[in-house]
């Protein structure tokens, strides 16, 4: 019994001590070593608030407050460094990690890509080796983008290069799971009940992105998206500077829309004037940029589109066209068998060209262009097939993409104005319109409609 109480009390005596002792040991000189290390390895200043090592449950570092960069482009709550026990005499030292609730800037791209594209020094072993990274709650801030936090387990190689990951959002939504497969790793992407962060706030009913990541080039030859009752469908390739090189960032690839519901999305950028029917479409896309940041902005794309037994909701263009109109007066809805156009994106700039709306009363022909602060700028024609003068009406299309304004070009209403008063009613009126229809096409052709 005695030796019994005398074990009792040296473990407990070692327990005590193993909680005690890490409080006797100064780690500022090491914290500021680790700071000049870091400084140098990522080439941005670095700095740790507060570091304690801990022996239970296993030996580890504890190290918090950590920021990164002059602007805190990457921010750690806390940072766990557990060694390996069974590596602890070894050659190479292997550690696990665990970042809680880091926060990461988008300017931390610039940080993270200087580092891709530094050469290896050697290609032997690193005298630490990073077996797993566990992160949890990781924010990243993206200016426009509502990311949700996210889980990620990362395994490692003993060069400590990329071996497999799995990345999930906190809601388990989104899911990101990469795995090595020879000299390149397979990545899926998964989405289930899932809103777009980027753009308009898409609602994906599920989603699945197969990848290729090999080198600096990620191939993703199939896209299969299933949102608003339809499918999106595609492929793409992003490549990315190596070594220190000139290059740019670049992305290229196709879409295909097939029978999407466009009544709910298009109600998002306009509750004034929005379309319902089925979207059918085709088209490529390309971006060059310096900086992955960049190629949104730099987003140049071309699409073929055709809405098939649609409504175009908040503009009567038959009324419109009636020249009866006034400001402020629109309303009403225009129905139609199709709506067909081209799309061309060029940055935040958009341009509808080829607009063709055609119903059993009436056809109406355009452009319209989207500028980058949402100010529409256009001219559609309408000719209303049960009219009698059957002459297309110039109208002007202005306002925001919010609220859009269509109402007759003044041109238009002096034609017809001037010649009702020469020729009367009906046959002088329509000559009248049509001169102004001519008049608007020439103007358009010298620039006019910028």
């Amino acid at each position: 019994m005695k030796k019994s109480k005398k074990i009792a009390f040296a473990l407990g005596g070692v327990v005590l001590m193993l909680i005690i002792l890490p409080f006797l040991v100064p780690t500022q000189t090491y914290l500021q070593k680790a700071e000049r290390i870091a400084s140098k390895k990522l080439g941005v200043p670095v700095t740790i608030e507060n570091g304690h090592l801990r022996f239970l449950p296993s030996p580890r570092l504890v190290a918090s407050g950590i920021i990164v960069g002059d602007n805190q482009q990457v921010v750690i709550e806390k940072l766990v460094i557990v060694p390996a026990l069974s590596a602890l005499f070894s050659e190479t030292r292997q550690v696990d990690l665990k970042v809680i609730r880091p926060v990461i800037k988008k300017a931390a791209l610039n940080i993270t890509g200087a580092l891709a594209t530094k050469k290896s020094e050697d290609a032997e072993a690193a005298a630490v080796s990073v077996g797993t990274i566990n992160v949890v709650e990781m924010q990243l801030i993206w200016p426009g983008i509502d990311l949700p936090l996210l889980n990620a387990e990362i395994a490692l190689t003993k060069l400590n290069q990329l071996d497999s990951a799995m990345i999930e959002s906190v809601d388990g939504k989104l899911k990101v799971d990469v795995t090595l497969n020879g000299d390149e790793h397979l990545v899926m992407v998964s989405a289930d009940k899932w809103i777009l962060p980027i753009g308009l706030p898409l609602f994906i009913d599920k989603a699945l992105l197969k990848m290729h990541l090999k080198g600096n080039k990620l191939t993703i030859p199939k896209i299969d998206v299933a949102l608003y009752k339809g499918k999106l469908a595609g492929d793409a390739v992003l490549t990315w500077p190596t070594d220190k090189s000139a290059a740019n960032w670049k992305l290229n690839g196709r879409l295909s829309m097939n029978n999407l519901s466009v009544k709910e999305p298009s109600s998002m950028m306009s509750k004034a004037v929005y379309l319902s029917g089925n979207l059918f479409g085709n088209g490529s896309f390309s971006a060059t940029a310096k900086q992955a940041g960049q190629l949104l902005k730099r987003l140049q794309a071309s699409f073929k589109f055709k809405i098939n037994d649609g409504v175009l909701h908040g503009l009567d263009l038959a009324k419109v066209a009636s020249l009866l109109i006034k400001q402020g007066q629109n309303g009403g809805q225009t129905q139609f068998n199709a709506f067909s156009g081209l799309l061309n994106v060029s940055g935040k700039q958009y341009h509808l060209k080829d607009l063709n709306i055609s119903s059993g009363l009436l056809v109406a022909k355009g452009q319209v262009k989207i500028k980058p602060n949402k100010a529409l700028d256009g001219l559609v024609t309408v000719e209303v097939k049960n009219s009698i003068s059957l002459v297309a009406i110039p109208l002007d299309v202005s306002g925001k993409v919010s609220k859009p304004v269509v109402l007759p070009s003044k041109a238009a209403l002096a034609g017809a104005a001037a010649g009702t008063a020469i020729l009367g009613p009906g046959v002088g009126t329509s000559l009248g319109i049509k001169a102004a229809g001519a008049l608007d096409s020439v103007k358009g052709l010298f620039g006019g409609d910028k």
